[in-house]
């Protein structure tokens, strides 16, 4: 006859904590690291601004005639505003959609975007940066850089 073990609770591996690998101790010598003079450390990288990814994604996408106007000292609505054109009504749906995409993985938050439906305008506001993606005769027609170029002027 055999004995019967008692009865045991098992628990997963991620309930039971794993020790911690033993940190090796450092040896102390006396001597420091020499730097060599034409080598710097790599610094981690920054964020990219808001303006160099909308730029980007815009050059990704081969977006025709980009133009960046800075307004900031003719309204408050926004600091730069991006105009560029699209070869197709697909074209600029896929321009805004791909920028909109860009910017969310770079940790920025769009308000809004509008006129991706018809795909002949399409606005897209972030904010800091508002980016209008049309068709060149829809461009034409509107003329946005002169407008926004000539400030009061206009």
């Amino acid at each position: 006859m055999t004995a019967k073990r008692p009865a045991t609770r098992r628990t997963t591996d991620s309930a039971v904590p794993k020790p911690r690998p033993k940190a090796k101790a450092k040896a102390k010598t006396g001597t420091k690291k020499k730097s060599t003079p034409g080598k710097q450390a790599a610094r981690p990288k920054g964020k990219p601004s808001l303006r160099d990814v909308v730029l980007a994604a815009l050059a990704e996408l081969k977006a025709v005639n980009v133009r960046e106007l800075d307004v900031r000292g003719i309204t408050d609505i926004t600091d730069t505003m991006v105009v560029a054109s699209g070869t197709s009504d697909r074209h600029v749906k896929s321009i805004a959609d791909r920028v909109l995409q860009r910017c969310k993985e770079a940790g920025f938050r769009p308000y809004g975007m509008e006129g991706e439906r018809d795909g002949e305008w399409v606005l897209l506001d972030l904010q800091d940066v508002v980016l209008h993606v049309m068709l060149p005769r829809v461009r034409e027609f509107y003329a946005l850089e002169k407008l926004w170029e000539g400030g009061a002027a206009a």
